[in-house]
């Protein structure tokens, strides 16, 4: 079975417009400057994960898990975001921000990302328990930044494509020089340290109301068209699923969101058709162009 051609093109113009088209989100070309490299290059496991909605999808939410459970990550994005206000602009605007970090033009990767330390250094606070916080504290950007890897990982390994334990470790070190420059001092650098970083996190974690709140407000968003919007709850449940055993259980997320033996085909079936369509407006093909390459050098050959 195969997806119809026009649902592939209604996909590539509805998450152009998510990303590059939204109100409020500021303009990227990455097309532009012709020859300029990325942070990561193009042969990169990063360019090949990044590549897939549905896998950036499921780790994105996964991600948001994990950073919701340290309560100075929590308390910072849910005073200091619109998270609750306007969570669909939020989503956008952390979607164009990985896009940014990983297929921009070095430059245009460099100054968004000061942009966004310069932000981040105006907000502080306490959290409910009354320990403060700073958004630019390096050992909570070395968390936000772990989650992130993992997520983003662990859902195009189980929905897409199989990686290897060295393909693992690549992505992990790939994410070493964007970590520096968003302020992360020491980033992990295989995935042996993902996985240290939450053994030393785990005990600052806890649930919170926050988290049930947060899953119903992302059940809610038109992050899909139509005719995907459906599939949202089961992409949920599969970002619960992918969650460390240790880190699912402190959340209390587990057997109510349970991913069934049919929803996780029915997924890895989607995300491997999706890994081979062709989004000629992406940012991934856009960056490919960018360097001399064709636009569909990233699509898996068969």
């Amino acid at each position: 079975m195969m997806i119809p051609h026009f649902l592939v093109a209604r996909l590539d113009a509805f998450l152009h417009n998510q990303l590059q088209g939204a109100k409020g989100l500021p303009l990227y070309d990455f097309s532009k400057p012709m020859d300029e490299a990325a942070l990561a290059s193009p042969d990169s496991i990063s360019w090949r994960v990044f590549r897939n909605p549905l896998s950036l999808f499921i780790g994105g939410i996964s991600a948001v898990l994990m950073e919701l459970a340290e309560p100075r990550v929590r308390t910072g994005v849910w005073d200091h975001t619109t998270f609750r206000t306007d969570p669909l602009k939020r989503m956008r605007r952390t979607g164009l921000a990985a896009m940014v970090t990983v297929y921009g033009a070095r430059t245009t990767s460099e100054e968004m990302i000061a942009h966004v330390g310069r932000m981040h250094a105006r907000i502080s606070g306490l959290t409910p328990d009354g320990v403060p916080y700073r958004a630019d504290d390096p050992e909570l950007l070395r968390w936000v930044h772990t989650t992130a890897l993992f997520g983003f990982l662990e859902a195009y390994h189980r929905f897409v494509a199989p990686l290897s334990a060295g393909d693992r470790d690549r992505f992990v070190s790939e994410g070493v020089d964007a970590a520096s420059l968003y302020g992360v001092l020491e980033p992990p650098d295989c995935e042996g340290d993902v996985w240290r970083i939450f053994g030393q996190m785990e005990p600052e974690l806890e649930s919170s109301e926050i988290i049930s709140e947060f899953l119903a407000i992302i059940s809610r968003l038109p992050l899909f068209p139509l005719q995907f919007r459906p599939l949202s709850g089961l992409m949920i449940r599969a970002a619960v699923e992918i969650l460390p055993p240790g880190i699912r259980e402190i959340l209390g997320l587990q057997t109510a969101f349970n991913l069934s033996p049919m929803g996780n085909r029915l997924l890895r079936f989607l995300g491997t058709q999706i890994d081979q369509f062709q989004l000629n407006s992406s940012p991934s093909a856009q960056a490919c162009v960018r360097v001399g390459l064709p636009a569909d050098y990233l699509r898996p050959r068969k």
